[in-house]
């Protein structure tokens, strides 16, 4: 049984349609909802949650009515959100503690609860600071942690990146692949860029004004390119030259003595290992070329405006 299932799922606000006839399926893993602002993700989470009733269709949760099972869906299910929504004046210790005990966590298994999950975000050595004098970074970590406390078997994440830099956004997508992949706990993370759900998601979908464009597994979506990128430790102009009399179509990289050959059979395999040994160079990396998500995304766009 999939981990969240619609089925022609709408959801409209006075004129303005959020969702559109979503049917979708979400399997277990990490699963990456992706789609611009506005594009109806966040409103499809509360929907999930059972937080807000759909207007027509059906949506279930770990086999949970989302109209009528708001109460059991959120007793297995954790949940971070995108608006800034902490107390700044408490500790993220008591912050922690109280979500513990309205999780209905006695306060001895909620104390313990909160020291071990601020340890595995990140948190442990300030977890007795004011969470007002805490980064941006710091703060996507509490509401992480605070969607753990409960030992859920599935936890929403809303742009949990939102205002980081960089590097804080490496640590965050670390942090939620181990959660995901070590932990055994599926996730449900919402993101409006691409290169940060290709590096964590096992499956990817895509809603575009409320209405489902794409949904489809990481591993399909990047699947290997037609061509393979060959490093050689010199030369490389004149392995290009022999390489194209033999017909095979080449594309010169930037980077020095890097190339890109069309694969369409063995043959051109064997011909580039056979190419760099006559001319006597080394060959330092022959590695096939993997599609991006933005290009399956590009591609399909491409093909609307067709």
């Amino acid at each position: 049984m999939p981990e969240i299932e619609t089925e022609n799922l709408t959801k409209t606000f006075g004129p303005v349609t959020a969702l559109s006839n979503l049917t979708v399926e979400m399997p277990d893993g990490i699963v990456g909802l992706v789609g611009a602002n506005g594009a109806g993700k966040s409103t499809l989470i509360k929907i999930l949650l059972g937080l807000l009733p759909p207007t027509s269709g059906k949506a279930r949760v770990l086999g949970f009515d989302c109209r009528t099972d708001g109460p059991s869906i959120r007793e297995f299910v954790g949940y971070s959100p995108e608006s800034e929504c902490l107390p700044r004046d408490v500790t993220a210790t008591e912050f922690m503690v109280h979500m513990g005990r309205m999780s209905g966590l006695p306060t001895h298994a909620a104390r313990e609860r909160t020291a071990d999950t601020l340890r595995h975000v990140g948190l442990y050595e300030e977890r007795y600071r004011p969470i007002g004098t805490y980064s941006t970074g710091m703060k996507q970590r509490v509401k992480l942690a605070q969607s753990l406390l409960h030992d859920p078997r599935l936890i929403f994440l809303d742009e949990p990146t939102n205002g980081l830099d960089p590097a804080g956004r490496d640590d965050i997508l670390d942090l939620i692949s181990r959660i995901g992949h070590e932990f055994g706990i599926s996730i449900i993370v919402t993101s409006h860029l691409l290169g940060e759900l290709e590096r964590i998601a096992d499956h990817v979908i895509l809603i575009e004004e409320g209405v489902l464009q794409r949904s489809t597994s990481t591993s399909e979506a990047t699947r290997l390119a037609g061509s393979v990128i060959v490093e050689v430790t010199e030369r490389a102009n004149e392995m290009v030259k022999k390489l194209k009399k033999a017909k095979a179509e080449v594309v010169v990289s930037e980077a020095p003595e890097t190339f890109a050959v069309e694969v369409t059979d063995e043959a051109v395999l064997d011909a580039i290992v056979a190419t760099a040994a006559n001319l006597g160079v080394g060959l330092v990396r022959m590695q096939q070329r993997r599609h991006r998500l933005t290009e399956m995304f590009d591609d399909r766009k491409g093909g609307e405006d067709g």
